[in-house]
């Protein structure tokens, strides 16, 4: 599932853009969670309340306001880096300026559907060849794409009905999938993901402090650290702020 964000001051715009990647979604196995915004502000203020972020940004232009570019470069201001911005525009002459906000593309309306559609699956597969960066879970009947940052922690779950319950804990909601996260802490042992307890790992970038034998996290959780595995535990995450810190 992606996340995107249409944003055009014309109603009919965005509305011609949401079907375009419904109709793309009826014929491949992608899906959309799409949000549309009237106004580069009102883009930008989503992001500036500290929302969670978006996969795709769909930015035209000329728009009453701030532009499509001046609304990429604030977002890319608050540290948001691994957004693909796609502009739609009939103003061929923005193209140059576009650069300074690392564009994935720049299409001139209006966008034929079957060009559109061959920009977004490619997307995808740049999706897919980034995968250190994201992690693809099952979750109910879909497939959730997650940033690495995004996730606080992943937790075993008890479960009378489903084996080797996880529950991927994000700072606006928690998703239920499957796996084993013993597998899960070897996968990500080298993106700041540690693992404290045999059902809890933590993702180290959010951690707030160490007190007690527990951790509290940026959400406010407090999880408890294995008695064999303290020593550890704060080791690594000193070894982290140190290299974080230099």
């Amino acid at each position: 599932m992606y996340k995107v964000a249409i944003c055009d001051d014309e109603q009919q715009q965005r509305e011609l853009v949401k079907n375009m990647l419904i109709a793309l979604s009826v014929k491949t196995n992608l899906n959309f969670d799409i949000e549309m915004f009237s106004s580069g502000e009102e883009l930008a203020a989503y992001y500036e309340n500290n929302n969670p972020s978006f996969h795709i940004l769909i930015l035209d232009v000329e728009m009453n306001g701030i532009n499509g570019i001046q609304t990429a470069r604030k977002i890319r201001s608050l540290k948001n880096v691994d957004e693909q911005i796609i502009f739609l525009t009939s103003y061929p002459e923005y193209m140059l300026e576009s650069f300074d906000v690392v564009t994935y593309q720049y299409l001139i309306k209006p966008v034929a559907p079957h060009i559109f559609e061959e920009k977004i699956v490619k997307l995808h597969q740049y999706f897919q060849a980034q995968d250190p960066k994201f992690i693809v879970i099952k979750s109910a009947y879909e497939e959730v794409i997650l940033k690495h940052h995004e996730i606080i922690a992943i937790e075993a779950a008890k479960s009378l009905t489903i084996k080797n319950k996880l529950h991927f804990v994000t700072q606006n909601q928690t998703y239920e999938s499957k796996g084993i996260i013993s597998n899960y802490a070897s996968a990500l042992k080298d993106f700041h993901f540690l693992q404290i307890h045999r059902s809890i790992i933590i993702n180290l970038l959010h951690v707030k402090k160490f007190a007690g034998g527990k951790v509290f996290m940026s959400n406010a959780m407090e999880l408890p650290i294995g008695r064999s595995k303290i020593k550890e535990v704060k080791d690594a995450y000193t070894k982290f702020m140190v290299t974080e810190m230099g």
